[in-house]
């Protein structure tokens, strides 16, 4: 097939992907006042409050991510907007997005192997693992980013879950089968990879631009220019591992490879793998305990 014709299919797909999801179109209005309110650099802790205390539910989850492990911040915290200024804007963000997209990773199958849920344990490891690369390549102002940006970038297994379930376990049927890049067997059966739908629905959510790539590109970082390659390659380095562990679905980037070269392009050694490949069962858990109740 030719490179045009595939892309042909490639945005067919896509189109059709998009007009079938229903639900999972629509980001929930208060997430998206959030992500507004956190990108305009005007905005202050007191915006966002006035935005949360509107919803329940996550004034709640934010209190119990602020008081948990994972965040690992002294004392107890009661009052939301302490929360707010002690996680800081990106960080609620963060929790709002994620509180509001697992509501999708129901218990659903995907496969008689592999259920939505999978995959949501795994896109909380590659986000604990993203957000530790951040931290030991001198990036820890980055890390609320790179820890979305994991979370987030198996999105378009969902659109395929929904918009085409019958071809997805056949994606999944032939992946469990052979050594063939996932991406590519997803091309060839639906006609795009779960990379492109996933950059379509962050793109129709309003996902800033950073994000959309991460999400169009974690399994091809070759094919960005440098500028644009940093997070895409973190978020990379993360999947690999947490698949090459097995943790949730791992399908996707089981068979792709951490080699020197590209971990050296982003800081990272084989020692910084290894050391958070021996933190992770313990960081996921903290993640966990927050995040997939």
């Amino acid at each position: 097939m030719s490179t045009s014709s595939a892309t042909a299919d490639s945005s067919q797909a896509i189109k059709l992907a998009l007009a079938r999801i229903g639900d999972i179109a629509t980001l929930p209005e208060i997430t998206s006042k959030i992500i507004s309110v956190v990108d305009d650099p005007k905005s202050t802790a007191r915006d966002l409050h006035n935005i949360i205390k509107n919803d329940p539910a996550l004034a709640t989850k934010i209190l119990k991510v602020v008081n948990s492990a994972f965040y690992g911040l002294p004392g107890q915290v009661s009052d939301l907007d302490r929360a707010i200024v002690l996680l800081g804007l990106s960080a609620v963000k963060n929790i709002a997005i994620s509180a509001s997209i697992s509501r999708l990773f129901t218990s659903e199958k995907l496969s008689d192997r592999f259920t939505a849920r999978d995959v949501w344990r795994h896109s909380v490891a590659v986000g604990v693992v993203t957000r530790q690369f951040c931290c030991l390549i001198g990036k820890r102002a980055f890390s609320e980013e790179a820890f979305l940006a994991g979370l987030i970038h198996d999105l378009g297994l969902l659109v395929e879950r929904q918009a085409f379930p019958d071809q997805l376990a056949d994606v999944i049927r032939a992946a469990s089968k052979c050594e063939r890049p996932f991406c590519e067997i997803e091309q060839e059966i639906i006609g795009a990879d779960h990379q492109a739908l996933g950059a379509a629905l962050a793109a129709k959510w309003k996902f800033p631009r950073p994000l959309q790539v991460v999400l169009g590109y974690h399994h091809n970082v070759t094919n960005l220019t440098e500028d644009h390659r940093l997070l895409p390659t973190v978020v990379y380095a993360a999947d690999v591992l947490c698949c090459h562990e097995r943790i949730g679905f791992h399908l996707t980037a089981e068979n792709q490879t951490l080699d020197d070269l590209l971990l050296e392009s982003v800081g990272l050694s084989e020692n910084d793998v290894n050391t958070v490949r021996a933190e992770l069962p313990e960081q996921i858990e903290a993640a966990e305990a927050v995040l997939m109740d």
